[in-house]
Formats: C-alpha cells, structure tokens, sequence
C-alpha cells in the first residue's frame, strides 16, 4: 500500500487513539501515536510527520500548550481534536497556531477529507509562495519563503493559519473575496455554512494590526460578500 505521508495522533483515549489510527493506516498513512502531551515535542523532532492530530485534553501538558510550544519550529498542519461542545477551545487552538480542528466524535470520512485537505493544502500553498516570494501592500510586507509578515518594517507574529489568510487576501488586495474561496484557499476545502474559524482568524489579524473591530480599515467584512483587504489603508 502507497504511503501518503506520516502523521502523529496524540490522544490520550487508548481505545480512539487505536482505531483512529488503524483506520489512517488502511488509508495509506503511515501513523505514529503519543498519548502524553509532554512528549510530543521530542517525537515531533524525531519522527517529523507531515501532520499531527492533536487531542486537548491530554495528561503532562495540555494541547493548547503543546500547540503554542510546537509552533516555534514546525510549520506542517496541526488539526485539533476538540469537543462538540466547547467553542473557546476552537478559538484559543487557532489563535495558538492549530491550522484547523475537527469536532468529537470523530466521525472517519470527516477527520480523512480534512486531513487530505491539509496535505494538499500544503503542498499547492508551497509552490504558489514560491512564485510570489514578497507580496507588498503599502507598509505590509509578507515574505513567502521566510512565512513572515512585517508593518513598517516592524515584525509581526502571526500563527501559521493566519499567515495563510493573510497572504491570500494581501494577494487578492482591494478585491472582496467571498467565504467559500477563502475556506478552499486556506482550508482546502469548502465552507460548511456553520464554521467561524475564518472570523476567528480575522479577529486575531485585526488585533495584530491595530485594526478597530468595531470600526476596520485594513481588513473589512463585506456582508453578504465575503472579505476585502484594503490596499490604500496599509
């Protein structure tokens, strides 16, 4: 059988973590499971997977710390396992760096699609910034190579979902992007009708540039329309 790459399931729950992973494998995947969070990081510099499943709720180190540590040094697709229930763990995992999360019970077609979603995402966002290594929209610089955003030479930190948002909307400046191509540009898939990630995203990109969320000048929401990056404002 093919392998479509390496991916670490961090979960806790032995009996998920165990079907999760044999069902990954008879996909094609070749899939390593950690059930502690505090040794996660030496795994991750060890087996250095092209994704990694991450639970919350985890002994040793919670995932959100775990998040936020890995995201220093690695830059590959990080879906969070978050409950059905608890909408502030999908905010805090984006803002963290999570590239994206999938609600529990984990239902097999879902968790695949969005984990083939990620991957594939990857792998056009890599070659496309490579055509376009600096974008520049007034004072916002985005370097495509190096993943990193500076406003009036000043460097911003920005997680590695935001970094996809933002460059895809400096590209597409002074036009309105609608939500489903923005979900398919930066999520690799469409938009379901129900996920906020996206304005939990531009929040977060507002509050990094000074942008008054009651009142935004850089990044505005277009209701009805989708998404417009002012050109003339930065």
């Amino acid at each position: 059988m093919d392998n479509y790459g390496t991916i670490l399931l961090v979960e806790d729950d032995i009996s998920l973590a165990q079907w999760v992973a044999e069902y990954l494998t008879e996909q094609g995947y070749c899939v390593h499971v950690c059930h502690r969070g505090d040794e996660v990081v030496g795994q991750v510099k060890t087996l250095k997977p092209q994704l990694i499943l991450l639970d919350i709720m985890l002994p040793g180190l919670d995932g959100i710390s775990v998040c936020r540590e890995l995201r220093s040094f690695y830059q590959a697709p990080i879906i969070m396992l978050t409950a059905r229930d608890d909408e502030m763990d999908e905010v805090i995992g984006l803002e963290v760096g999570a590239s994206d999360y999938i609600m529990k019970p984990v239902r097999p077609r879902a968790l695949l699609a969005r984990i083939k979603s990620a991957l594939r995402l990857t792998t056009q966002s890599s070659q496309s910034h490579k055509q376009h290594s600096i974008i520049n929209v007034g004072a916002l610089s985005i370097n495509s190579e190096s993943r990193s955003v500076k406003l009036n030479d000043i460097d911003i930190n920005i997680s590695s979902a935001e970094y996809l948002l933002l460059h895809y909307l400096a590209s597409n400046a002074g036009q309105v992007v609608s939500r489903d191509a923005v979900f398919k540009a930066t999520k690799g898939r469409e938009y379901d009708g129900l996920d906020r990630s996206v304005d939990v995203l531009i929040s977060a990109l507002r509050k990094k540039f000074n942008d008054d969320p009651q009142n935004p000048e850089k990044i505005k929401t277009i209701w009805g329309r989708g998404y417009l990056l002012v050109a003339t404002a930065w």
